[in-house]
């Protein structure tokens, strides 16, 4: 059975908006395919450790990915060293430079768990990034001028080459992302059997 590894941002949960609204239009779609969301720890080796052995229980069956803002970085991660096909919604592109406000004590948006953050752990991210984009007919990139979290430019920069798409407006959230998922969807396929 193929699969969707879903990937939340940073401080999320498997309850965030664009999350539930991609499994639910998967139930009703592609119900062939299934939907995985883990939650995702704030500290990059702990989910590294993680989606890898999702994505080699899984393998060689098709895998499919999606990543918004943090979760588009795990996903960059993934799809450079498995040759995975990824949409990334507002992705995060330098983790490592804008982790330093989330030093200290803090709670998850969503679950109320505590966790601390150290300049260690910051270190995690920067060492895991990607030096430079091999696979650039595996990404799908959906951005918006918008966003008041990450400058979509670094991403236009980074992933150049890549498929992407560039809405004026918009927030960090990625506004009406739900009509992109038959798209999304056919792009995820197309780029798995190429």
């Amino acid at each position: 059975m193929s699969m969707l590894l879903y990937l939340h941002g940073f401080n999320s949960s498997p309850q965030s908006k664009k999350a539930i609204e991609t499994q639910r239009w998967m139930v009703k779609n592609t119900p062939a395919i299934k939907f995985i969301c883990p939650q995702l720890s704030p500290y990059a080796s702990d989910v590294m450790s993680e989606l890898r052995l999702i994505v080699e229980a899984y393998l060689p069956q098709p895998i499919f990915l999606v990543g918004s803002s943090m979760g588009g970085f795990f996903a960059t991660c993934l799809a450079e060293q498995y040759n995975l096909p990824a949409v990334l919604i507002n992705p995060a592109v330098n983790p490592g430079s804008g982790l330093h406000s989330w030093l200290g004590e803090n709670e998850n948006f969503m679950t109320g768990e505590r966790w601390i953050f150290e300049p260690e752990h910051i270190e995690e991210y920067v060492s895991l990034n990607p030096e430079k984009i091999e696979r650039k007919k595996n990404y799908k990139l959906l951005l918006q001028t918008g966003d008041e979290v990450l400058d979509y430019r670094l991403a236009q920069h980074r992933y150049q080459g890549c498929h992407i798409e560039t809405e004026d407006g918009g927030d960090h959230s990625f506004v009406d992302y739900q009509r992109h998922l038959p798209a999304n969807m056919e792009f995820l396929l197309n780029a798995h059997k190429n």
